[in-house]
């Protein structure tokens, strides 16, 4: 599937008759991707299941492309329940063993793992997929500002990269490594995130 241009600028926010034409088109486009897999992803077939004109799609996202990446810009837009026990310890490994349960869970994992495979297989997508993550993350550092506030770890560590700490390593065993990835994995992440935060090797201020 080729990079086409007029994506760039429909893929990130296509406007237009309505969200519902948005959701329509995103689920549509999640449902063949899941189906049939990056390769045999096309716009004809996505139309037919959503009830589109190829006018359309072509207008405001430009091609596939364009769909994938809307489709993690979607995603990204959705609330997130972010894990408030108490005690960052457990919410960290909260967060750890959520990418587990969704990427190892046989009734979860197809979808998002197609999802991140098509997008990693054009610059639309994987810009897409970057600001995905970026949101994710920020999001979840609401775990670690309240544990800075509630005195459980340094007042300079940075929330960002202590969650990104806390999940990059699985998502490396998922997508470039092809390693298996079980529950003991998921602890051993989080709790090293953990252990180098309150070391201050995630101190913001640092150089």
């Amino acid at each position: 599937m080729s990079h086409d241009p007029k994506a760039a600028k429909a893929g990130t926010r296509p406007g237009g008759r309505s969200a519902r034409v948005r959701t329509d088109v995103v689920t549509a486009t999640l449902a063949e991707l899941t189906e049939k897999g990056y390769d045999q992803l096309t716009v004809d077939a996505i139309c037919h299941r959503a009830g589109v004109h190829k006018a359309t799609v072509y207008r405001r996202w430009g091609g596939v492309d364009g769909l994938i990446a809307d489709a993690l810009a979607l995603s990204a837009d959705q609330p997130w329940p972010i894990p408030d026990t108490g005690n960052v310890d457990e919410d960290i490994q909260l967060l750890a063993r959520e990418v587990y349960t969704t990427f190892t869970d046989p009734g979860l994992r197809t979808t998002p793992t197609a999802l991140i495979g098509a997008a990693l297989r054009s610059a639309l997508g994987a810009a897409a997929l970057s600001a995905f993550f970026t949101a994710r993350h920020q999001q979840a550092a609401e775990v670690v500002t309240r544990a800075v506030e509630r005195g459980q770890l340094p007042a300079g560590v940075d929330p960002v990269e202590l969650v990104r700490a806390a999940t990059a390593p699985l998502y490396h065993r998922l997508f470039i490594t092809g390693e298996p990835l079980d529950e003991r994995a998921a602890h051993r992440s989080a709790a090293a995130a953990l252990l180098a935060a309150r070391a201050g090797l995630f101190d913001a201020a640092a150089p």
